[in-house]
């Protein structure tokens, strides 16, 4: 698979910007992810006018997620000085029908990664237990990834409004297993399944907002999302002949736009 790509371009206006950036990239809009920087403007009389600047990024996959697992209750924890308590669990190898290699993770990470979600709760004063798995292969990279599911009760305050403390967790965790490696850490840390709730709910959406763009012929503006969101959106979209995604806005506010094609 070629690696991710990313240019800047500008145009007259957003559309031949866009244009003469697939152009130099030689792919199609299914294939990126485009960010407007900015809209341009053609100023009075063409005085103050400006071209309009986009960002073409080609796709990758967002982080994989494990299969979906059944419902069950947790286990009662056992009291004692670590009240963090680890079950090892491992998803079975399946096929995910691309011709892709598939790349397991890495163990040493894993266990680096346990041990500091481990001392981080009990820092916290949470008690819970850590459920650990391994993705599904990526459908574009073929990468697996190692998943740690936090599982107990009262366990919101982990997760925080729209998952802004557990994004934060994971990039702590990430940031210090990196540390102690000496190189980039790459996993999922989840609570209680929500992680994955949010992928198919995000999902639903982007196929819902592409039917009330085709049937409108008018373009959708979604709230503002964090990266990892936006790109499922992208990616969600991504194989849709009927629409096409692109990112806008600064910081915090960027959004993604589902227009027709």
């Amino acid at each position: 698979m070629s690696k991710k790509r990313e240019i800047e371009v500008r145009g007259a206006d957003v559309e031949k910007a866009v244009e003469a950036g697939l152009q130099k990239l030689g792919v199609n809009r299914s294939e990126v992810i485009i960010d407007v920087i900015d809209e341009g403007s053609r100023g009075l009389l063409g005085i103050g006018s400006r071209e309009a600047v986009v960002r073409l990024v080609t796709l990758a996959a967002p982080e994989p997620l494990p299969a979906a697992k059944p419902k069950t209750r947790p286990k009662p924890v056992e009291k004692s000085a670590a009240p963090v308590k680890e079950t090892a669990v491992s998803t079975p190898p399946s096929s995910n029908g691309n011709d892709v290699e598939v790349t397991e993770p890495d163990e040493e990470e894993g266990a680096a990664v346990r041990e500091v979600i481990d001392t981080l709760l009990t820092k916290m004063g949470v008690e819970a237990e850590i459920s650990t798995s391994i993705s599904e292969p990526d459908d574009l990279t073929g990468r697996k990834v190692h998943v740690l599911d936090i599982e107990g009760e009262d366990l919101g305050a982990l997760i925080g409004p729209r998952g802004e403390t557990l994004n934060a967790m994971q990039y702590l965790a990430r940031l210090m297993v990196g540390n102690q490696l000496q190189r980039r850490a790459s996993f999922v840390v989840d609570v209680q399944g929500y992680r994955r709730r949010r992928q198919q709910a995000l999902a639903r959406l982007a196929e819902r907002m592409a039917k009330k763009v085709v049937s409108r012929r008018r373009p959708v503006s979604l709230e503002p999302m964090p990266p990892h969101e936006r790109r499922i959106i992208h990616m969600t979209l991504r194989e849709n002949e009927d629409v096409y995604t692109q990112s806008s806005g600064e910081g915090k506010r960027r959004k993604v736009r589902i227009l027709p094609k």
